[in-house]
């Protein structure tokens, strides 16, 4: 009978031994799952939280695109006045897009008058014979403009 009890105390005891004193190598051979679950894990979620967050709230500019058109150049004293830098008509008294080389009312070369030194020249010519600037304006470069005045009712001066 007590030998009966004895086998019975063992049986308990062989069952509760893997639990109560745990196998540490295994548990050692476990460290990368997790520190990859619970150091890893919450660092990418709150990283691809914060990303979320500020895709859906960042601000957005509402600035349409406008096409260029050639427009008429300012007249100061009854004399075209046509601004350094970009092309310009002097036939048609036009201030051209930039990146423009020929008038398109007239298809007359246009001119440029250099920011720099105020000579004039054609537009298809990148640089300046008296000083040297190098004034290339590409045509694939969309201007934009802004759509009115700033919120609030008021222009920012």
């Amino acid at each position: 009978m007590f030998d009966a009890i004895g086998r019975l105390f063992q049986g308990f005891i062989d069952f509760l031994t893997p639990i109560l004193i745990p196998d540490w190598k295994a548990l050692v051979d476990l460290m990368p799952v997790f520190l990859l679950i619970g150091v890893v894990g919450p660092i990418v979620t709150l990283l691809l939280l914060g990303w979320f967050i500020y895709v859906v709230s960042k601000p957005r500019a509402r600035i349409p695109y406008v096409d260029p058109q050639p427009r008429p150049a300012e007249l100061l004293d009854g004399a075209p006045v046509y601004p350094p830098g970009e092309p310009y008509c002097a036939f048609d008294q036009l201030v051209l897009p930039p990146g423009t080389t020929r008038c398109p009312v007239c298809g007359r070369d246009a001119a440029v008058v250099c920011p720099k030194c105020g000579t004039g020249r054609q537009a298809y010519i990148d640089t300046c014979g008296t000083c040297g600037l190098v004034l290339k304006i590409d045509r694939n470069v969309p201007a934009l403009r802004p759509a009115g005045p700033p919120p609030g009712g008021a222009a920012a001066a």
